[in-house]
């Protein structure tokens, strides 16, 4: 699997977790907006790729029906998985769409349906 943290000073206290925002997050195989047609399934593998590589965990291990907040994803970190996706999908998305729709399957289901064919 290619880093999608390259360079991504991402760092954990293990006191206490502690996010901080990585300076740039992209998935290098998915770097160009999706070649298929945007569906829920590939919007959802692509969350789950990202919050693994945020996370330090394995992909098996997040659970696509618990919210963000639940991840560890604060407020920062929501603001840069949104800026990534983004550009991943090509698209411009709502910043509050993370707080509207907040699961992974959720928010998926919602981008799959809302955003234009590609």
């Amino acid at each position: 699997m290619s880093n999608l943290l390259a360079n991504s000073g991402y760092k954990q206290n293990n006191s206490k977790t502690e996010t901080r925002i990585p300076e740039k997050m992209i998935n290098i195989q998915d770097k160009s907006t999706p070649e298929s047609a945007v569906t829920q399934q590939n919007i959802q593998n692509w969350l789950v790729d990202y919050l693994a590589e945020v996370l330090e965990v394995d992909a098996k291990t997040i659970d696509s029906t618990a919210s963000f907040d639940r991840h560890g994803i604060d407020s920062a970190s929501a603001v840069a998985l949104m800026s990534d996706l983004e550009e991943w999908l090509g698209a411009e998305l709502e910043p509050t769409l993370m707080y509207d729709y907040p699961t992974i399957e959720t928010l998926s289901e919602q981008l799959s349906v809302s955003l234009p064919d590609q």
